[in-house]
């Protein structure tokens, strides 16, 4: 079993900017595959940034240039800074893991991640 915990969700003026963390706790594993969704009301689920096994990092077109993925060294802390943020970026914000993985055919498959975490919400105003 793998425990994800977000956090680093808030209120920012379009324009700002927010850094969004996951601790990942449990049974995980190097090659797991990390990646963060959102989803606004009444919209489907949407994968924003992805990173494999092996480090390499997928993203969204709509947030290409504008957010960052990364893990910290040991791959318990999964981040994701947002800048520029618009107000069509509002949404919860949801940290998934594949665990075990190493790397997946498309980074945005929802069905391909087995843990999921609470998810934090950001909210972008104009």
């Amino acid at each position: 079993q793998v425990q994800l915990v977000e956090s680093g969700g808030g209120s920012v003026q379009s324009g700002g900017s927010l850094r969004l963390s996951c601790a990942a706790s449990g049974s995980t594993d190097s090659r797991d595959c990390m990646a963060w969704f959102r989803q606004a009301p009444g919209k489907e689920r949407e994968g924003v940034a992805g990173i494999d096994g092996y480090g390499t990092s997928t993203y969204g077109e709509v947030v290409k240039g504008r957010f960052t993925i990364s893990q910290n060294n040991a791959k318990s802390t999964l981040y994701l800074q947002m800048n520029n943020l618009k107000p069509q970026d509002t949404a919860m914000y949801y940290c998934a893991v594949k665990s075990p993985c190493g790397r997946l055919n498309w980074a945005f498959a929802i069905t391909a991640y087995n843990y999921w975490g609470q998810g934090t919400q950001v909210t972008v105003s104009s």
